[in-house]
């Protein structure tokens, strides 16, 4: 393990195989079908929901609404990033919305998205959808739809490295706190 790229646990043809099966997923329930949005979490879930929009797409042979939501005015523990506003192509009251986000970890961000989708209207149903769930929880949060369980210490950290479009940089790998 080196202290730059850590200890790498998925490589991209997994993490390709694994977007495929969450996106079959995702279609499965017979509710799913029609008026299905999916909403990646700025920034970790954008490029995910990209490629589960891409791939239900492909499998369903019709596109699901895809937006952006950005988080930051929801949060309760001061972090902010600079984010590009939420982008939400539909009404989201009425449908099923499946919130997309890379790791799940504190429950924290997850809160914080349910909040902002309920702002927007309210759907039938709000699903979470995660490439890795790592464990940890603050909160009580589980995801619908998970890629791959992770179990992690609070010392450690999960990169997730994952492009828009499936590539062979594409990994997930966990690393160290520097003390």
């Amino acid at each position: 393990m080196t202290a730059t790229t850590g200890r790498v646990l998925l490589r991209s043809d997994e993490i390709d195989r694994m977007i495929a099966r969450l996106a079959h997923e995702v279609l499965e329930p017979n509710e799913a079908q029609q008026g299905l949005v999916l909403l990646g979490v700025r920034r970790g879930g954008e490029a995910l929901a990209l490629r589960l929009a891409a791939e239900i797409e492909r499998i369903g042979k019709v596109a699901p609404a895809l937006g952006f939501l950005n988080i930051d005015l929801y949060r309760d523990d001061r972090v902010r990033h600079e984010l590009p506003d939420s982008q939400i192509p539909v009404d989201v009251s009425g449908r099923v919305v499946v919130v997309v986000d890379d790791v799940l970890f504190t429950g924290r961000t997850t809160r914080a998205a349910l909040d902002a989708v309920t702002d927007l209207g309210r759907p039938s149903a709000i699903r979470l959808c995660a490439l890795v769930d790592r464990g940890l929880r603050e909160l009580p949060i589980q995801p619908d739809y998970v890629g791959r369980t992770i179990p992690t210490s609070r010392s450690e950290r999960v990169t997730v490295t994952l492009s828009a479009q499936p590539s062979p940089s594409d990994e997930v790998s966990v690393v160290a706190d520097s003390p």
